[in-house]
């Protein structure tokens, strides 16, 4: 596969977003790291940056709610190169309407290659990283390239 490198500013641009059983835990998380967040962009599915906004005076950007289409947004952000960063505390054990999208916003976080935390521990490790406050230069597949190539091709590379 062909790559290409994407700069990530030392300013990122974070997406916030917790289902309703994990926004407390996310809440005590920014307000813990609120020194760190303040550095750079936030955005927030609806409840979620509301909450994180009035609790700790951040600015956020804010998206609809989750199950209205806020994880699409937030998706749509990443496939247009605007988020960096993904703090999504997921509730495993509740059933959620909108699950499917909840997927498809963590491949697109896989496809694109960016940070993503699923826990308030990774999110801790990520957040503390020195490499949250100075660029950074991820890679990423070229699709576009792939995209060119006939199937003939590619099943041609896999060999016999």
């Amino acid at each position: 596969m062909i790559y290409k490198k994407i700069k990530m500013k030392r300013k990122k641009n974070i997406a916030l977003i917790a289902h309703d059983n994990r926004k407390r835990d996310l809440l005590e998380w920014a307000m813990y790291n609120k020194g760190s967040l303040k550095q750079h962009n936030l955005y927030a599915t609806g409840t979620t940056g509301l909450l994180i906004n009035k609790e700790t005076g951040l600015e956020v950007t804010r998206f609809k709610s989750g199950p209205l289409g806020g994880d699409q947004q937030v998706g749509a952000k990443i496939a247009d190169g605007i988020i960096d960063f993904v703090i999504f505390l997921w509730d495993p054990m509740e059933p959620h309407p909108h699950d499917v999208d909840v997927k498809a916003l963590l491949r697109l976080s896989v496809v694109w290659n960016i940070p993503v935390a699923c826990n308030r521990a990774t999110a801790d490790f990520l957040i503390s990283s020195p490499l949250m406050s100075q660029e950074y230069e991820r890679l990423l597949v070229d699709y576009e390239s792939y995209r060119k190539e006939s199937v003939g091709e590619r099943i041609g590379k896999w060999g016999d």
